[in-house]
């Protein structure tokens, strides 16, 4: 599947004269790397979108309650549409009227390791692992680190129902160490989970009411 089919979803939704999102043009090149990022999204509902980078677009996930870095913490995963990779990059406000309008900010971004394997202990791509429904993984990000698991529960394959997937924490020895940093010293909002609201980009440092106020369209108190 080419580029341009793949965000063929994306970019239909979205009017590119009205938002500042990436309509997804070629990106620059950052070496073999794959790279993942977790973006919170001050939307009609409050979620994290937690994307990882296959075959040349990021595969997308709308988590709720945010990835756990506590080991074995099941976290639901809904499947949306593939995102350019210069997506990565985003933060800011899309505007009302517009798919998606809310806000958007960087909470932690890196690289990523492919673990998937066969049975008989060889590599499996990470596009087909998804494609079959399990896929293993070890981040290396600035607030995320270790192993995790997507593995769908719902959906897929022949079925016409909707896909839901469960994005897993995998036990480490580090486990309570890399809690410690994933919650960045912010207070979790439900066990493992980060606090939405008082979450800060790691690009920035700026929290979600900070960027709506800079873009001038902050309409609470």
């Amino acid at each position: 599947m080419s580029d341009d089919d793949a965000l063929r979803i994306y970019r239909g939704k979205r009017h590119f004269d009205a938002t500042p999102e990436p309509q997804g043009a070629s990106g620059p090149d950052r070496g073999d790397a794959l790279s993942f990022v977790v973006q919170i999204h001050d939307a009609r509902r409050m979620h994290f979108d937690f994307r990882l980078e296959v075959d040349g677009v990021l595969k997308s996930w709308a988590v709720p309650k945010g990835p756990s870095a506590v080991p074995r913490d099941k976290r639901l995963a809904v499947p949306t549409e593939d995102h350019p990779l210069e997506y990565r990059d985003f933060e800011g406000l899309i505007a009302d009227g517009e798919y998606g309008a809310g806000t958007v900010i960087v909470w932690d971004e890196g690289t990523y390791r492919p673990l998937s394997h066969d049975r008989r202990g060889r590599p499996v791509p990470f596009g087909q692992s998804l494609e079959r429904g399990h896929a293993t993984f070890r981040l290396d990000g600035r607030k995320l680190h270790g192993e995790y698991a997507l593995t769908r529960f719902h959906g897929g394959g022949d079925s016409s129902e909707p896909e839901a997937w469960l994005l897993i924490k995998a036990k480490e020895k580090s486990a309570a160490r890399a809690g410690r940093t994933a919650q960045g010293g912010a207070r979790a909002a439900d066990h493992g989970s980060p606090d939405p609201r008082r979450a800060r980009s790691v690009r920035t440092g700026r929290t979600l009411r900070q960027v709506a106020d800079s873009a001038g369209q902050h309409d609470g108190p």
